[in-house]
């Protein structure tokens, strides 16, 4: 028999990566060992030192969840999970799905 059932009121922490250099550390302190930095800091490090056009050098960071890596990309809100462990989550799913607590 199919029966409803609503979603336990779990309150989790969530980062909202905006994809910049200058987040690097904070994402390094709430993701831990579970976030892959292989992005290319050169082309950000270029183009403060005027070798090339200004550029967004990590718009995309890698996660290792426990399905394998999952890509984040700039606007997404990064979850740590009730286990600490961490996944992507679009920016209108996590509208949807969570509110501040208090």
């Amino acid at each position: 028999m199919v029966k409803k059932y609503r979603k336990l009121p779990v309150v989790i922490e969530a980062l909202h990566y905006i994809g910049h250099p200058m987040q690097k550390d904070e994402l390094i302190e709430f993701c831990g060992d579970r976030l892959v930095l292989d992005i290319d800091y050169t082309a950000y490090e270029d183009s403060v030192m005027g070798k090339r056009p200004p550029t967004l050098p990590f718009v995309t960071v890698k996660l290792k969840t426990l399905e394998g890596e999952m890509l984040a990309n700039h606007g997404d809100f990064i979850i740590k999970g009730v286990h600490g462990e961490v996944y992507a989550c679009k920016p209108d799913i996590f509208a949807k799905t969570y509110e501040l607590a208090t």
